[in-house]
């Protein structure tokens, strides 16, 4: 008997069990999943004596075990396994290292991967790849859940419900975990508010810090804000949430302005492994940043360990290209160690650009197959939205760099080097929407204040990790002006016609920002007014701090950590409604649309 008859016998054999049994481990699956995770919340955030850390991690052992297990089963089950094990290769490969881990904890009571590590400077590294693991089988357990047909058919809910409640849990969870004690250096734990406000800010990936990040939070909780910010930024769970939504119903119009331009409307329902592409981008980026950082430390960080070094490498490259701003120095790339590490700079410089131009301007850009076509076919040219990113990135950049060389080079600037002054003038400029620093703000002048101000408030491009407006709603309120000024008949944008849908939304996103920071600024005046009475300490301040937070920012003029209980609540308000956007949060307060086909009489006044 061959054994492909033999395989098809068991097939068949095993036919009337299949569903029954993949369903019980699938169940089973985010049992344990959820359960290993819990596990190792206890265990990392809590000091445990010897005998219940040992127990703690047998059960994770076990977990592993039971990966290994359910993962047979199904290739077992699975008519055709070459193609099974094809299409779930990176499965496989976690549970062969599982296998070839728990073999060597068997044989020598040791990890080979952790062993390994070690030996070259990295002493936590199993830490990390046991929390990718429980990390990874939750997702894709209940990945599957979803997209088994069975839940989203009963989800009532507004789109931009489900968006804002992704943020909301990520918060919530950051929240707790922060709160443990083995996460800060404090005694006992964070206070719930500072914990609250770190969290929103790490996970809308603003950068307003309570606390010193380097000196408050260990390395555990160093860990969890970086995967708050990794997570906030790239928006996973909102993101894979609305792809299932896509996939499962067909993406409309009212899906895509719940988005709020997190992706051009073509290019998502283009691609279906969108998704996909968007992670291995990010993570390429960050890998590259992470490369780059390492090699331009110099001499800052010769008191860490190896592996320290290339934490620190790690998180500030997630932190730059996430926008966040949170930095593993005292008073941010202003400190003593890094302040002249001028090629560090760039690198974070580029970063945070190429976060702020967005996912969609970076694919047209720099994809090799669109790279290829535009060679073969030179008409073709970048996007239209790709346009709008890119140009008005660079011209803000320009404009910025130069408005702060001509405004503080005989104040901040001054004794640097022609090079450090053109350095630190681009950095400043392109970090308006990510809250680096590498001068004290607080010391700067108020005219350049107002310009980052502006700046802020303009942030970064639409489908990317930054706030504001975006720059495409600046476009297109432009060319309407533009077109009002010049009384064409239609707007027009780089050889194109603006449809009035568009000048609606991009006029509805001015106004809710401009409504939300005025409204902000007046209550903070009311609440912050013991920082008002300061010395040194004006309007200025919080007018500042608002619209970075409302713009996702982080920069500040040092008054974060004296804001006032109440005070805190605002801002983390605009943090967190800076970040979902504004007009989500009006589709989430409006609630059901109605179309109508009403028309009335036009009506006419004057305006101006």
């Amino acid at each position: 008997m061959q054994f492909q008859e033999f395989r098809e016998r068991v097939n068949v054999f095993l036919y009337g069990s299949k569903n029954g049994v993949l369903a019980s481990l699938k169940a089973l699956n985010l049992l344990v999943s959820v359960s290993a995770l819990f596990v190792l919340a206890i265990y990392y955030g809590f000091p445990n004596e010897s005998d219940t850390a040992t127990q703690l991690l047998q059960f994770v052992k076990f977990s592993f075990g039971f990966y290994v297990f359910q993962y047979l089963t199904r290739l077992l089950y699975d008519f055709q396994p070459r193609e099974f094990l094809k299409r779930t290769w990176f499965e496989g490969a976690v549970m062969t290292v599982l296998v070839v881990e728990g073999i060597s904890d068997l044989l020598t009571g040791e990890l080979v991967i952790g062993k390994f590590t070690q030996s070259i400077g990295f002493d936590s590294i199993s830490d990390f790849y046991t929390i990718f693991i429980q990390g990874y089988f939750f997702t894709i357990v209940v990945a599957e859940i979803f997209r088994g047909g069975r839940v989203l058919p009963r989800i009532r809910l507004n789109p931009a419900v489900i968006f804002i409640m992704s943020f909301l849990g990520l918060i919530a969870i950051g929240t707790v975990l922060l709160m443990l004690p083995e996460m800060t250096t404090a005694d006992g734990s964070m206070r719930f508010l500072d914990a609250l406000f770190t969290s929103t800010s790490a996970t809308c990936v603003t950068g307003l810090m309570v606390v010193d990040t380097v000196t408050y939070f260990t390395f555990k909780g160093q860990v969890v804000l970086l995967l708050l910010i990794q997570l906030g930024g790239l928006n996973l769970v909102a993101f894979g949430s609305f792809l299932v939504l896509a996939s499962k119903f067909g993406l409309g119009v009212r899906q895509h302005e719940v988005i709020e331009d997190f992706v051009n409307r073509n290019t998502f329902n283009a691609s279906a492994g969108l998704l996909r592409k968007v992670l291995l981008w990010c993570f390429t980026i960050e890998v590259a940043g992470a490369i780059a950082m390492h090699l331009t430390w110099g001499a800052a960080l010769d008191h860490l360990s190896t592996g320290k070094q290339w934490f620190y490498s790690i998180f500030h490259s997630v932190s730059a290209f996430n926008n966040a701003g949170i930095s593993l120095f005292t008073d941010g790339f202003a400190n003593h160690a890094v302040a002249a590490h001028y090629m560090t700079h760039w690198v974070i410089t580029l970063l945070v650009f190429f976060g702020a131009l967005g996912m969609v301007a970076i694919f047209d850009l720099f994809d090799v197959q669109r790279l290829r076509d535009r060679m073969t076919h030179p008409w073709k040219q970048i996007g239209f939205a790709t346009k709008i990113a890119l140009y008005f990135s660079v011209g803000l950049v320009l404009i910025g760099a130069l408005g702060y060389w001509l405004l503080e080079r005989d104040t901040s600037m001054q004794g640097l080097s022609a090079f450090g002054q053109v350095t630190t003038a681009f950095f400043q400029s392109a970090t308006r929407t990510s809250g680096f620093n590498t001068v004290d703000i607080g010391s700067l002048g108020i005219p350049i204040l107002f310009l980052l101000i502006i700046l802020m408030f303009i942030g970064s491009s639409s489908s990317s990790t930054g706030g504001g407006i975006k720059t495409s709603t600046l476009a297109i309120v432009m060319a309407d002006v533009w077109r009002t000024v010049r009384n064409f008949d239609h707007v027009q944008l780089f050889k194109r016609t603006i449809p009035a849908v568009l000048r609606s939304r991009a006029y509805s996103v001015l106004l809710f920002f401009l409504i939300g920071n005025t409204l902000s600024i007046f209550l903070l005046t009311i609440t912050e007014s013991h920082i008002l009475e300061m010395s040194g300490r004006g309007i200025m301040d919080l007018i500042f701090e608002e619209v970075s937070a409302f713009g996702t920012v982080g920069l500040s003029t040092g008054i974060t950590a004296s804001l006032s209980p109440i005070g805190k609540v605002i801002i983390m308000l605009s943090m967190f409604i800076g970040r979902v956007g504004t007009l989500t949060v009006a589709y989430a307060i409006g609630g059901r649309i109605t179309k109508t086909h009403i028309k009335y009489p036009e009506g006419h006044t004057m305006v101006g």
